[in-house]
């Protein structure tokens, strides 16, 4: 009789010679049928009737990443805003594409 029992693998979490942490304080998302694009960078308003957006990094996920990242997003949201109370959102940026 053969044993089911799955082994799980061990995770190893490596960072590659390139690695490098990047401040983002606005996100766009685009996507085709094969993939997201999160593009982050930094967004800024120099006066009242102009902003500027520099992008720092863009990530490609396919539509399966993208969908985890949403569920593990929102458990973490979830765990935060238990520990700490609810993230307000600024109003402009309630009903309007996320920047």
């Amino acid at each position: 009789m053969s044993d089911n029992t799955q082994i799980e693998p061990t995770l190893r979490v490596t960072q590659s010679d390139d690695y490098n942490d990047v401040y983002a304080n606005s996100v766009q998302i685009r996507m085709s049928v094969w993939d997201f694009q999160l593009v982050f960078g930094t967004m800024q308003s120099n006066s009242p009737d102009e902003v500027t957006f520099l992008t720092k990094q863009g990530i490609f996920l396919s539509p399966q990443q993208a969908k985890a990242l949403f569920n593990i997003l929102g458990q973490n949201l979830a765990q935060y805003e238990g520990t700490f109370g609810e993230i307000k959102l600024e109003p402009q940026a309630q009903g309007g594409p996320v920047q």
